[in-house]
């Protein structure tokens, strides 16, 4: 399972915000902090909009800005809404499956039920009861993955500020 650029994106941008000191980003500063066209940047940060994950603020100061708590996002929830309904293996479309084993083989199920996990889909939280519900929180919100993004975000900047100019050098004659 391969995520698209579009996804990667949407994490990204989801990531940058919620690690900002007072909460807010501009698509230029997350652009040039990721190296990502603005142009890019903007319809994922309306689509992300759309799907209320992100607010705008107008005027001075604007810029982005999470929705709700990143406790409150999920990883699943992101992919899902930024991903098109992808089939992993051949059997998992019923109208072009032409696997002669599918009746007996035990792979479309186990990769359904792994793709339900990796995603933290509502209905596993839900077959998990309570204690699911806890560990999807736990595991695949995004104050989890911000947590090591913050770390890494501080890298970033600190390697950014230790990187020389780089001057051409003269020709030698």
């Amino acid at each position: 399972m391969r995520l698209t650029n579009f996804t990667d994106y949407s994490l990204r941008v989801l990531m940058y915000v919620a690690v900002q000191p007072d909460g807010r980003a501009t698509i230029a500063e997350i652009a040039t902090a990721f190296g990502i066209s603005e142009s890019h940047l903007t319809k994922v940060v309306h689509h992300l909009g759309k799907r209320r994950l992100l607010t705008n603020v107008r005027g001075h100061g604007g810029g982005v800005q999470l929705a709700c708590p990143a406790a409150d996002i999920n990883l699943g929830a992101i992919v899902r809404a930024t991903e098109a309904e992808a089939a992993l293996v051949e059997c998992f479309n019923p109208t072009t499956n032409r696997c002669v084993i599918t009746p007996v083989c035990g792979l479309r199920n186990a990769l359904a039920q792994a793709i339900l996990l990796l995603l933290a889909h509502p209905e596993l939280a839900a077959r998990l009861g309570r204690s699911g519900h806890r560990l999807v929180r736990e595991r695949f919100s995004m104050d989890v993955m911000v947590q090591a993004t913050e770390r890494l975000y501080d890298s970033l900047l600190e390697k950014r500020r230790r990187i020389p100019l780089v001057r051409p050098k003269a020709a030698c004659v």
